[in-house]
């Protein structure tokens, strides 16, 4: 019995306890970040957007390249003339065996903010791949705290059960002494034994559920126990406007959008300079033979050009890029306003979750006082013989619904907080 009204007393205090997030589900949400394969793959893709950008940034620099290369041609061009009286030769234009080595180089000279649009996409896509991550941990971190808190749930409500089982055990002693003198039927031992074993079996169900949670936070951690035993996780007050503007400062999913519209914006601007002319600058030097008057003869050689590429006609794919790329823009802000709505209402459903669960919680708190109220005076009228088995079994009851009730009060509480804290990209980490 005393064992009982401790575990009472001591989920009315759960309330009052921590100001700041605890070190160990700090611990197991960081543990989550370096053991789950899943971020690790998510993470990459920053490495793979940074060497796009080294990629994009190699088209500022020339292209300098060597060739070498053998032809053997035939017929050659060549002409007769006469040498002298009956003599004639053959002037060959062209030599059958044809050598060639040179390295050769290219280089943009303009081009009219091409190379400029294209690494502020990579850019983007590398802040975007950023924010990525850190959309991923949110959810990761929110995925954790959730198996975490139910973990404390069910500790909790076995504790509870261990209360009543010991409570109905030590009923029991009270039935068998007063079966011995007379005072009971055999019949109320039978009932308790049947209410023992089943708080025994409602034990074992929440033992099964809590080991799938061990076995949950494993996969998710690759750690399997937890210390805490109360609901601690809090979050700031504040009324819609200020979470608001919270989402929009830290929010990784509201921050993804924006970055798509970023994106959508620099595509527009991308293909717009496809328009655009480039102005190229070439040059190569080498050897190679066919030089008169010695064909066979390989000779230095050089070259030096500039050449300007205008776009003149295309099919009107360009256009239809810019047309694609303009409505991919719509779209995106299209989304940004529909996400505004749905955070909007998640954060007002959160609010009147965590309000409602706080005004449960007073409300089972004059409960708990008028249960244990009840129980202990039909304790002490059953052991004078005024009150029946039943009447000690309906106050038992009645303290145990209290105690679960305020438990899943708290809980409910506890994750409310946890999903506002989520649509916030509150870091508590």
């Amino acid at each position: 019995m005393k064992k009982y009204i401790f575990i009472i007393t001591l989920l009315s205090s759960i309330m009052n306890v921590g100001a700041q997030q605890n070190a160990e589900l700090q611990n197991l949400i960081n543990e989550s970040f370096t053991f789950n394969p899943k971020l690790r793959e998510i993470q990459q893709n920053e490495q793979i957007a940074q060497e796009r950008i080294n990629v994009t940034k190699s088209n500022y620099m020339p292209n300098v390249s060597g060739l070498v290369n053998y032809n053997y041609i035939a017929p050659v061009s060549q002409v007769a003339f006469p040498a002298g009286p009956g003599v004639t030769n053959n002037l060959q234009f062209q030599p059958n065996n044809n050598f060639n080595a040179n390295i050769s180089a290219n280089y943009v000279l303009l081009d009219f903010g091409r190379f400029k649009a294209v690494i502020e996409k990579s850019k983007e896509e590398l802040k975007f791949s950023k924010q990525n991550t850190e959309y991923n941990k949110q959810l990761l971190a929110s995925q954790v705290a959730g198996i975490y808190y139910y973990i404390v749930y069910l500790k909790l409500a076995v504790n509870i059960q261990d209360s009543v089982i010991n409570y109905y055990k030590q009923n029991k002693e009270i039935i068998q002494s007063k079966l011995n003198n007379g005072d009971a039927l055999k019949v109320d031992l039978y009932n308790i034994d049947a209410s023992i074993d089943y708080e025994q079996n409602r034990k074992v169900d929440l033992q099964n559920l809590l080991q799938k949670q061990f076995n949950l936070l494993e996969f998710t951690t690759g750690k399997k126990s937890v210390q805490l035993s109360q609901f601690d996780f809090t979050i700031k007050n504040g009324n819609v406007e200020e979470y608001i503007k919270l989402v929009e400062s830290q929010n990784s999913e509201y921050a993804l959008v924006k970055t798509r519209i970023t994106q959508a914006q620099l595509e527009v601007k991308y293909n717009k300079r496809q328009l655009t002319p480039t102005l190229n600058a070439t040059a190569s030097a080498g050897f190679r033979n066919g030089y008169q008057p010695d064909i066979l003869e390989n000779r230095f050689n050089y070259l030096a050009g500039i050449s300007l590429n205008v776009p003149i006609y295309s099919g009107g794919k360009n256009r239809s890029q810019i047309n694609v790329a303009q409505q991919l823009l719509k779209q995106t802000e299209y989304s940004m306003q529909s996400l505004n709505n749905i955070y909007r209402k998640d954060i007002k459903q959160a609010i009147t979750d965590v309000e409602s669960n706080k005004e449960r919680l007073q409300n089972t708190e004059s409960q708990i006082k008028s249960a244990k109220e009840v129980l202990n005076l039909t304790q002490s009228r059953f052991k004078n013989g005024v009150a029946t088995y039943l009447d000690i079994t309906y106050a038992a009851n009645g303290i145990q619904r209290a105690a679960i009730n305020k438990l899943q009060f708290e809980y409910q509480l506890c994750m409310a907080k946890i999903e506002l804290a989520k649509l916030c990209g509150e870091k508590y980490w």
